[in-house]
């Protein structure tokens, strides 16, 4: 007969279940549930004998599972290694790398002509400079960018030193008072001792009650393109002036970054033609401002806080707003133009009385602390570099370049 062998216990089983039947009733009670506890005992450790095969299986799985997880982590390690390494990442790192590398000395570049440009205006030695410009434009060309920025760095070196020592030669230091104050009225050159130093001031001085304020603008009316501009004695000219000084900040024709739009201003002045100018730019300006009306003049913080009154002499707007309340409100700042020593225009009043003038050879920050020294309530920055001339019966500095706008003072 074909089928499943006997198992072990039941071949037992067989064994004893004849021997059984010879037995008194009582034996055979007792030997059956011997027998049955030998079974139960079998099979328990049978099944015990499983469970422990079992578990070391899964142990073994677990083990080849936890190995072979190890081994797909290092394999996607190695894979993303790969890909970081597979050219076309390294093309697109390398571009990304170059094309900043080509922003950052761009913008070095464009400031450096820009200072160029400014020392031309003063000077005509510029041999060397010029030279370490084209240096650094075929250095450009050929992708060699740390050479480049050296020579631009050299070059923006030379251009300072140019210019101080045009200032030193145009304002002489030997033999100025040393005042803290300024005039009462009328034109004074003085050194001025600030916590950053002692600088040169040129300041004009004028009552309120005996001068008006006026802007006065080349155009009439808003200019994006080839805007005109003339020479700061040009307007104290066709004005009946007796002192001015340059205005707003503008985009030289000089200038790289001013193509498209040179000669032109996007700050707000009321000119003395009562004409507001970039008005629609400047509603919602933060730029401070300064307004002049009667024998009173108003320091803004922001030029939105004024609205378009033609009752007043004069409005112009620039920036930064240096002192404010006579204390120093400039917080610093790491554009090169402010941190580069030049000469700085201002304009500046408390009470009745009004100043302009020029700081020179100085930081944005030098300048601040050298007018709040001075003892002036307020005072706003003007044009600087180039655009810096200021006029008293004849140019005190200047003429430098043609301007969009300027300040005059006109007696009443």
């Amino acid at each position: 007969m074909k089928g499943k062998k006997p198992t072990k216990s039941a071949k037992m089983l067989a064994v004893k279940l004849p021997q059984l039947a010879h037995l008194p009733r009582g034996k055979i009670y007792i030997t059956a549930v011997a027998v049955l506890l030998i079974l139960f005992t079998v099979a328990a450790s049978g099944f015990l004998v499983y469970q422990i095969l079992l578990l070391q299986s899964q142990t073994q799985q677990n083990t080849i599972a936890k190995t072979n997880l190890q081994k797909d982590l290092e394999k996607a390690r190695s894979e993303l290694s790969l890909l970081q390494n597979e050219d076309q990442y390294k093309i697109n790192q390398e571009q990304q790398e170059k094309i900043k590398n080509i922003e950052t000395t761009y913008k070095q570049a464009a400031s450096a002509y820009e200072q160029l440009a400014d020392l031309k205006i003063n000077s005509s030695n510029t041999g060397r400079a010029d030279k370490l410009f084209a240096e650094s434009l075929q250095l450009l060309a050929n992708q060699r960018y740390a050479e480049a920025d050296t020579k631009i760095r050299e070059m923006t070196d030379f251009i300072s030193q140019e210019k101080a020592k045009i200032t030193a030669a145009a304002v002489p230091a030997v033999n100025l008072p040393r005042e803290n104050t300024p005039p009462v009225s009328g034109y004074r050159r003085q050194s001025v001792q600030s916590d950053k130093g002692s600088f040169t001031v040129d300041i004009i001085a004028a009552d309120l009650n005996s001068t008006r304020v006026a802007v006065d603008t080349a155009s009439d009316s808003d200019c994006r393109n080839d805007c005109p501009v003339l020479a700061l004695a040009d307007y104290v000219s066709r004005s009946g002036a007796f002192a001015g000084v340059n205005g707003t900040y503008f985009c030289p024709a000089t200038y790289p970054s001013c193509a498209g739009k040179t000669n032109s201003f996007d700050l707000l002045v009321m000119n003395k033609n009562k004409k507001y100018l970039n008005s629609d730019n400047n509603v919602y300006s933060n730029n401070p401002a300064v307004a002049f009306y009667g024998n009173t003049v108003r320091f803004m913080e922001h030029a939105s806080d004024w609205g378009r009154d033609t009752g007043v002499d004069a409005v112009i707007s620039n920036f930064p707003l240096l002192v404010r309340d006579g204390k120093n409100i400039f917080g610093g700042s790491d554009d090169p133009k402010f941190t580069a020593k030049g000469n700085r225009a201002f304009v500046a009043g408390g009470g009745n009385t009004v100043y302009i003038g020029v700081v020179y050879n100085c930081t944005m920050a030098e300048s601040a602390a050298t007018l709040a020294a001075l003892g002036l309530a307020n005072a706003l920055n003007l044009d600087d570099g180039g655009s810096t001339a200021l006029w008293s019966g004849g140019y005190k500095t200047g003429p430098g370049r043609n301007l969009p706008n300027v300040v005059l003072f006109l007696h009443k």
